[in-house]
């Protein structure tokens, strides 16, 4: 019995161990959940695909809202302005097809963002950082095609990753 409660008593100890550095909650300390606002103006497009500043705009904004360290500011400024230019988007083939090696299958689309977050109040710079995502596209007959369609998920890899860089504190 007495074998037992050792036994007993050390599995507790070392699953209690293994707990103690998760916190709940934002990895940034110096904020706490929902406790400030950020506000994200739209991002500014300077490559020639068409469409891509709103995109990553709304994704960024529905990625801070499904993290929830922040509260997304709607009406008015924000605590945080997040400001941003993409600067790059360019695809590069990945696999071609079996019967013909020059014609590609698969691309690896990526877009790259300067993007800038200042505190409203001070005009403190947060975040001065060029942040890149990717996605990867399957072709089947229309490229085009295909790219508009993998969008959303090329924005959306950008969004996470510019989430990630804001609630992480890491500035």
């Amino acid at each position: 019995m007495r074998l037992f409660r050792f036994f007993t008593a050390s599995a507790m100890a070392v699953l209690l161990a293994g707990c103690a550095g998760y916190h709940l909650g934002p990895v940034n300390r110096s904020i706490r959940a929902g406790e400030e606002s950020v506000e994200v103006l739209p991002f500014n497009n300077q490559t020639l695909q068409p469409r891509l500043g709103s995109v990553l705009t709304q994704a960024l904004r529905e990625q801070l809202q499904t993290d929830g360290t922040y509260h997304l500011a709607t009406h008015g400024p924000g605590d945080v302005v997040v400001t941003g230019v993409i600067t790059r988007y360019g695809r590069e083939a990945v696999s071609f097809l079996s019967a013909d090696v020059t014609t590609p299958q698969d691309y690896r689309v990526t877009m790259a963002a300067y993007v800038t977050a200042r505190d409203h109040a001070t005009g403190k710079v947060l975040l001065d950082k060029y942040v890149t995502g990717e996605a990867l596209v399957h072709v089947s007959s229309d490229l085009a095609n295909a790219e508009r369609q993998a969008l959303p998920l090329l924005a959306q890899d950008l969004a996470q990753n510019i989430t990630e860089l804001l609630t992480g504190g890491a500035w």
